[in-house]
């Protein structure tokens, strides 16, 4: 064992010791390999009983290397790993030989390694988090496109009526979907639906939903049997699938005799405004789809007259915030009543612009996504047509 008076030579030697052992620190990026040699190099180049490393909580955060004594390790010496910003990332207990020496060289040399293990350290902890935020980023990544592709890429065209989609993601991507679809009577169906939860996972649930609407849809069927057997699908799916149940509001619009059937699976209320401007709720309240099995909804027939419109949406929407006061149902429904354009994309323009100028451009919290639907009277065909 070293004494406190080394020949130049043997201190040198230790020097360059330390430099190699700090080379060999410094040449990983993983965490757990930086704790690791450091108390391997402990261990050979000093000869210690042993040495490893825990965290701040005492967990062991390295394997051990040499023979230590049992918890709370009696007779070792500690060494806290510290930041740039002086908090503790770890600390090392090092078993000293039996016999207690420990030569001031030799806490030299610790100390010096120990400071560059906490560089090391805190450097392949930040290389760490940045990969995972690199996976997480491409999860997000995935979820947009996957979300993007469930929207319509664009909307039916109908003698006498304007129809319109407009949907925005949050940074947490949750599994809002939107769709129309021809039906084989000739009628023209539209959803609009909210997978429960955000991120990848809710945005292939909406995926795997999309199918199912689409492919049930094909058969002739009643609406409201339509949804109750999607809704049965969705069960049937599984544990993650129930888990992630889907609110959706569906729309039929019978465009030759101006009416609209509607089912809606726990989402919210649609809005009908009449020319006069009065307010209808399209309701037709039933459970979430995949919630529970079995179950069985309800349909509800509105007249939707020539300068009538309807407004699908998700919450997201209506969960706009300006501080702690929220944007709420009341004001979008008056700023889609107020609105005066016979166009529909007009009319989710105008709300985006009215939800932006609320929120004072902080980010939105939720995805939002609306359908509308213009039924044109006499006077609004002949402006579109100028």
């Amino acid at each position: 064992m070293s004494q406190d008076t080394l020949p130049l030579e043997q201190q040198v030697a230790r020097l360059q010791a330390l430099l190699e052992a700090t080379r060999q620190i410094h040449s990983t990026i993983l965490p757990d390999e930086v704790m690791d040699r450091t108390a391997q190099i402990l261990v050979r180049e000093l000869e210690m009983e042993g040495a490893l490393f825990l965290s701040t909580s005492s967990r062991v955060m390295s394997k051990m290397w040499g023979h230590m004594p049992a918890e709370p390790y009696e007779g070792c010496r500690r060494f806290p790993l510290l930041s740039k910003e002086n908090q503790v990332l770890a600390e090392l207990v090092l078993a000293t030989p039996s016999d207690g020496s420990f030569s001031l060289y030799e806490q030299d040399f610790v100390e010096g390694l120990v400071l560059q293990a906490a560089v090391a350290l805190e450097n392949a902890t930040l290389h760490e988090r940045d990969l995972q935020w690199a996976r997480v980023q491409q999860d997000l990544d995935a979820a947009r496109a996957i979300q993007r592709s469930l929207l319509p890429r664009s909307m039916p065209e109908i003698e006498r009526y304007s129809i319109a989609g407009q949907s925005s993601t949050c940074y947490e991507v949750g599994g809002d979907y939107m769709d129309t679809l021809t039906l084989p009577d000739g009628s023209e169906l539209m959803l609009v639906a909210d997978v429960a939860g955000k991120g990848l996972a809710s945005a292939i649930v909406a995926t795997s939903f999309r199918a199912a609407f689409r492919s049930l849809a094909s058969q002739p069927m009643p609406l409201k049997e339509l949804v109750s057997r999607i809704g049965q699908q969705h069960w049937d799916e599984g544990t993650e699938a129930q888990r992630r149940y889907v609110t959706a509001i569906f729309v039929r619009l019978d465009s030759k005799n101006g009416e609209v059937e509607v089912v809606n699976a726990g989402h919210n209320p649609g809005a009908l405004v009449l020319a006069d401007g009065t307010l209808q709720t399209l309701d037709a309240s039933g459970t979430p789809l995949g919630m529970l099995p079995g179950m069985v909804y309800s349909a509800e027939t509105f007249s939707f007259p020539p300068g009538a419109r309807i407004l699908l949406y998700t919450d997201g929407l209506t969960e706009v915030f300006q501080g702690d006061d929220e944007f709420g149902t009341d004001r979008l429904m008056d700023a889609f009543r107020d609105h005066s354009s016979s166009q529909a994309k007009d009319i989710l323009d105008t709300l985006w612009e009215t939800l932006a100028t609320f929120s004072d451009g902080a980010p939105q919290t939720d995805d939002m996504t609306a359908l509308a639907i213009y039924h044109l009277d006499s006077s609004s065909q002949e402006h579109a047509a100028s």
